[in-house]
């Protein structure tokens, strides 16, 4: 027997991208930067499906917008059929074309001046139809693309344990001082040895800044954090002009006046490549496995 949509689900099979779209960044701004579109031509969408529907799905919240009760619900009943739909479209299309397609690849930022320009060179002179959409941020944001199918694979530090990952390498974690500091002279520093120390670190919902609270408790001081940014270059300009130390990675660009000095008790962290749990397009595939042939190169 064939099979046929009814009337009104065919009708809003082409709003329910704009949907989707404004309930995931709670913005209509964002969300048709996101679709490509402008904004008018998502809202008329929104509000096309709202008539079908007879029912408000958004209401207005500071600059942006949240779901009422009724889109809460169609949202969870037809996020993963969209998902779904955006996976099997750019499928066929990335498979029809092995040479081209697009891939959103994700980094984090203490590998953004020199590694991963590097990697993606080295990729686009073997690979230059392939077009790229590049997200640059901490880990957790990262890793909440990947799950949410806004990325299709992402380089982690370090990756989290629910996504497939490929280990690329490990990051060692290296205390930062001014050429002036007491202990700028020295070849290795004990962790313990910081204790009274004024620390330069990221927010408290950082990863690195999880390590470092939970390192400097184990050898039995809280870290007094004078600075807190998430920045890191400015990090390490604010350690160079003698504000403090900082735990952090080796630095991609030259610091002059800062002194980077091994750790005993800090560790390094698992540098990961993960990807979402969809079928991958061509091009992420050829992605995926020029970054993991060629990490070694350049993530140091």
């Amino acid at each position: 027997m064939e099979r046929f949509l009814p009337d009104e689900a065919a009708a809003v099979v082409p709003q329910l991208a704009a949907f989707d779209a404004a309930a995931r960044e709670g913005h209509f701004t964002r969300a048709a930067d996101l679709l490509g579109v402008p904004q008018s031509s998502l809202s008329r969408r929104i509000r096309s499906l709202e008539d079908t529907l007879g029912v408000p799905l958004f209401q207005h919240l500071g600059r942006g917008v949240t779901l009422t009760t009724a889109g809460r619900e169609l949202h969870e009943r037809t996020r993963d059929l969209v998902s779904a739909l955006d996976d099997a479209v750019s499928a066929v299309r990335g498979n029809a074309d092995p040479d081209g397609g697009l891939v959103r690849f994700g980094f984090p930022l203490t590998l953004g001046p020199v590694s991963i320009p590097s990697l993606l060179a080295d990729f686009h002179r073997v690979a230059p139809r392939i077009r790229l959409h590049l997200v640059q941020a901490h880990g957790e944001a990262l890793a909440g693309m990947v799950r949410d199918g806004h990325l299709d694979l992402a380089v982690m530090i370090p990756p989290p344990d629910d996504l497939p990952v490929t280990v690329l390498g490990r990051q060692p974690l290296l205390l930062h001082v001014a050429g002036a500091h007491r202990l700028a002279g020295r070849r290795r520093v004990d962790l313990a040895e910081l204790t009274g120390e004024r620390f330069i670190a990221n927010p408290p919902t950082y990863h690195l800044r999880q390590v470092l609270d939970s390192r400097c408790d184990e050898a039995g001081f809280t870290p007094h954090v004078a600075f807190e940014i998430s920045e890191f270059e400015t990090i390490r300009a604010l350690v160079g002009h003698g504000l403090g130390v900082a735990v952090l990675p080796t630095a991609e660009t030259p610091h002059p006046g800062l002194v980077t000095i091994p750790l005993t008790g800090m560790g390094d962290r698992t540098i990961g490549l993960a990807t979402g749990s969809s079928q991958p397009t061509t091009a992420a595939t050829r992605l995926h496995e020029h970054i993991t042939e060629r990490a070694d190169r350049f993530l140091r």
